[in-house]
């Protein structure tokens, strides 16, 4: 993919093929990756029908990562990893900004005594789930073929290639950096690993960019939710509830604190305003887990 995008992307470049990229880069990642494959597959963070739960989650398959059961398995395993007193530097995102590169866009991992991991039945036993899971890079054909007729070349290579390959490079680029130590207001103790917020990229990444923020609550439907926060993907489950399509969605409001999980007494004093259940939560003298 990132090879015909980098040769056949200049040769076949149109602002219409270009304005496509934009526009369906930002409906698989928005709402099939971030909506469909993470906060609901993966975190169970709001519930739908199973009709738009399926949509979505063939949404997020279209990023080109992997099936469902891959990408729940490839969540699961590195968050079992960040939650260990010690944590090896393929989850760590800590080997080096290229060597991080190559481990994370050509190598997996296997360990020598791994994790059971078991998706719950309902999942795994679902036919449609199955049967994308089997077939998901076959699934790009679903969408090729109606570009091909309508736009020729340019549309499947900067509507399929291009966005692959951007989806992918951008989903490693933001997991490295939202991993680099820096200061941080929530904090959760005995992981080994801390999520950091990259507060300008909230809206390019959908609310991904709040990692911080996900990892101290990773069940909430709402990534960007301290204020100044952007969170387009929050918008998307916002949309669906109003139009009854979305129910049980958890915040911080209505979630308990992760175990262990503290705040900064530095940044909740920077904090007017702040909500209750953040000046609730025991706070952590230290502001930065690098100090």
């Amino acid at each position: 993919m990132t090879a015909t995008a980098l040769i056949a992307g200049p040769l076949t470049f149109s602002w219409q093929a270009f304005a496509l990229f934009l526009v369906l880069t930002a409906i698989t990642i928005c709402g099939g990756h971030s909506v469909g494959m993470h906060r609901l597959l993966i975190h169970r963070s709001f519930r739908t029908v199973p009709w738009v739960e399926r949509f979505l989650v063939w949404l997020g398959v279209l990023v080109g990562m992997a099936g469902p059961f891959g990408m729940i398995r490839l969540h699961d395993f590195r968050d079992w990893g960040q939650r260990q007193s010690d944590c090896h530097e393929f989850f760590s995102h800590r080997s080096g900004f290229w060597k991080d590169a190559y481990w994370q866009l050509c190598c997996g991992i296997v360990l020598d005594r791994e994790p059971i991991f078991r998706i719950e039945d309902n999942v795994a036993n679902d036919r449609f789930y199955r049967l994308v899971e089997k077939t998901w890079m076959v699934q790009q054909l679903v969408v090729a073929v109606p570009l091909y007729l309508l736009g020729g070349l340019p549309f499947v290579v900067w509507g399929i290639c291009c966005r692959v390959s951007v989806s992918l490079i951008g989903h490693w680029l933001v997991g490295y950096y939202a991993h680099q130590p820096k200061d941080n207001l929530l904090y959760v103790e005995g992981a080994s690993v801390q999520g950091y917020n990259l507060p300008k990229f909230g809206v390019i990444t959908f609310g991904e960019a709040f990692h911080e923020n996900h990892h101290a609550f990773p069940k909430s439907a709402r990534l960007g939710f301290l204020s100044g926060q952007t969170d387009p993907g929050w918008w998307l489950v916002m949309g669906l509830e109003r139009l009854g399509l979305a129910w049980d969605v958890n915040t911080p409001e209505t979630l308990e604190a992760r175990t262990g999980l503290t705040v900064s007494v530095q940044g909740i004093q920077s904090l007017d305003g702040a909500p209750g259940w953040l000046r609730s939560l025991p706070v952590r003298w230290r502001g930065s887990a690098a100090e």
